[in-house]
């Protein structure tokens, strides 16, 4: 059984991640500041302390480790643009030199693989309407945006024979939230329910488990086809009419709902890269049914 070491594993996106690497039958290592609580996860994991200090020497947790996924990030609490708070030179020195010397620590360990989730925040600003492909010349307007680029391209220069690399770049991502914990629409629907006016909004977004089939790819995906590249990843175009109109179906609360949101200067992700891979997401299907039928979305 092959181990896969997740840092980050107990974060909103990296829970997913593990969840379906666990469903696919790998042996998964959480790694992280504390261990994850007993019932985060549906099957036993392993621990071990991690931090994005770069000054810290953590090549032991590496031990036995064949793939690397990295998807931890050190920010302010429910932000990720934004997230360096007052402290722009901690936030990048933690998540981008802290990061560096993760992935120089892996290839030194002898990890075969790794693989980074990075952000659409990496496109920055770009032409109202353009459809991000992966070709594109980035142009990050926030710090988040700039540590993510920066960071896929440390690990692009440690790939070689031996160490096969990849990085993501993540969409917003929806699905139930941890247990005890709401999720992430949860203040939008509070909001709406109590009959503030809400404004019209639009992004893309992606189910968790399909961040974790991707990431899937990147362990299992002939080298050749994904090392050194990267790869979006997104599916559906939303806005907040969307989400609000299966709540008010269920509720038949009396408030209106928001305007739909004019979507033509929205900058589109492709993944027709990855999708050559075999990579297919749930579609406007799979958020429908999450809307209409989860429990933890619509409690």
């Amino acid at each position: 059984m092959t181990r896969v070491l997740v840092s980050g594993g107990t974060g909103i996106v990296g829970r997913f991640i593990v969840e379906h690497l666990l469903a696919s039958g790998y042996k998964v290592t959480v790694a992280g500041r504390t261990p994850p609580a007993a019932a985060l996860f549906s099957k036993p994991v392993a621990f071990v302390p991690l931090s994005l200090d770069p000054d810290a020497d953590q090549i032991e947790a590496f031990d036995n480790i064949y793939y690397f996924v990295h998807a931890a990030f050190d920010h302010l609490p429910g932000r990720y643009r934004g997230g360096e708070g007052n402290d722009p030179q901690g936030f990048h020195a933690r998540n981008l030199d802290g990061t560096v010397r993760l992935f120089e620590a892996a290839k030194d360990a002898g990890v075969r693989r790794t693989c980074f989730l990075s952000s659409r925040a990496a496109y920055g600003t770009q032409p109202p309407g353009m459809m991000l492909t992966e070709d594109l010349t980035c142009k990050p307007d926030t710090l988040y945006g700039t540590v993510k680029l920066h960071g896929e391209r440390s690990l692009l220069s440690l790939c070689g024979h031996g160490f096969v690399t990849a990085s993501l770049r993540v969409t917003g991502v929806y699905g139930p939230g941890r247990p005890g914990q709401p999720h992430k629409w949860q203040s939008l629907i509070d909001d709406y329910l109590a009959g503030t006016v809400i404004q019209p909004r639009v992004g893309t977004e992606v189910h968790g488990d399909d961040v974790g089939k991707a990431v899937r790819l990147m362990l299992e995906t002939d080298a050749i086809r994904i090392s050194g590249e990267t790869f979006n990843v997104s599916d559906v175009l939303i806005d907040n009419r969307t989400i609000l109109a299966p709540l008010q179906q269920q509720t038949h609360c009396p408030h209106p709902l928001p305007d739909a949101a004019d979507t033509s200067a929205y900058n589109v992700m492709n993944t027709c890269k990855i999708g050559a891979l075999g990579w297919k997401p749930g579609g406007r299907e799979r958020l429908m049914e999450t809307l209409r039928g989860d429990s933890h979305l619509l409690a």
